[in-house]
Formats: structure tokens, sequence, C-alpha cells
């Protein structure tokens, strides 16, 4: 049998404390940075060949 969720009478369950924090160290975040900066250069130098070189070809 379903509980109701709208009842007084449910028992109270004490929630679990979780740690959430992202990274705090600053050369991590840093490194991370560098890192996503290098894959949208990467993407857009992509892009790029495309609408140049190959772009014309079609």
């Amino acid at each position: 049998m379903m509980r109701d969720p709208l009842a007084k009478d449910f028992d109270q369950m004490e929630a679990e404390q979780i740690d959430t924090a992202g990274p705090t160290d600053k050369s991590i975040v840093a490194s991370n940075a560098i890192k996503y900066t290098a894959y949208v250069m990467l993407l857009f130098g992509f892009l790029y060949f495309l609408a140049a070189y190959l772009g014309p070809m079609l």
C-alpha cells in the first residue's frame, strides 16, 4: 500500500549531508580553464578549416 505524501504521520528521516563543494584549488581551476579554452580553439579551427578549404569544393 502506498503512503499519502501529504499525510502528517510519516516518519521523519534525517537528510544525509553531502559535500558538493567544487574544486577549491586554484591550480585545478586554472588547468581546467586552459584545457577547455584549448578545446574551444580546436573546435573553431576545425570549423574554419571546413568553411575555408572544404566549403569551396562542394
